[in-house]
């Protein structure tokens, strides 16, 4: 996902209903990727997680174990997304489980949260084969799932945990860290990029750093509270 094309970039912003600026002299390009047959939009939460739970659009329902749908409050004020669940996440169904999910329950409970207390998701709910990076017709494919469980849960923050799912959210190539440390936005809804809790368990010198992200996203949540 490093190297998105400008037709694949344009069918991201326009899916997550992100205005495209084109400077004057952008030369025709292709029309945006079609999106997937709707009927998300409507589904309440058991509705939902019985359509992702029962999903064959892409290939990867070929290889998963189960589905990985999401966990943690529906109403949460937080909601925490993360790239596409690796092996231990397909054998038991839930998102940011093992030493990575440890680390993410501790960064959560740093500024004052719980696990149960925030919505944790990804932007894949199959497994790729051998936690290979997801490609963009899978991402499609599963995005109006996961759009519809940030309307259902209507958060006041997104936290976009690493490169997979900060680049697909924002429609960008950019790296996590030019896009961490400052305030972005997906629709209405405010959202901070940080690093994956696996890249900070191989680097942890970059903890502070994610510190820094959290704090930035506890701050925008306080003011709309406050």
């Amino acid at each position: 996902m490093s190297n998105l094309t400008e037709q694949q970039r344009r069918a991201y912003l326009d899916a997550m209903g992100i205005d495209l600026w084109l400077p004057r002299s952008a030369p025709d390009i292709d029309p945006p990727l079609e999106a997937p047959a709707s009927g998300a939009e409507s589904l309440d939460w058991d509705e939902l997680k019985s359509c992702v739970e029962s999903c064959t659009r892409c290939e990867l329902h070929q290889s998963r174990t189960q589905t990985v749908f999401g966990v943690g409050n529906p109403d949460a004020s937080w909601m925490i997304i993360g790239e596409a669940p690796g092996a231990e996440e397909d054998r038991r169904g839930e998102p940011f489980v093992g030493r990575a999910g440890k680390l993410l329950d501790e960064m959560l409970r740093a500024i004052g949260q719980a696990r149960a207390d925030v919505f944790i998701a990804n932007i894949l709910k199959c497994r790729p084969p051998n936690n290979r990076d997801p490609r963009v017709e899978e991402v499609g494919q599963c995005r109006q799932y996961l759009e519809r469980q940030i309307a259902l849960v209507k958060p006041s923050i997104i936290l976009a945990v690493g490169r997979i799912a900060a680049q697909n959210l924002l429609g960008t190539d950019s790296p996590v860290g030019r896009l961490r440390g400052r305030r972005h936005s997906l629709g209405e809804v405010p959202l901070v990029v940080t690093y994956h809790p696996a890249y900070l368990l191989r680097s942890p010198s970059q903890k502070r750093k994610a510190w820094e992200d959290l704090s930035i996203a506890r701050t925008i949540v306080a003011g709309a509270v406050g």
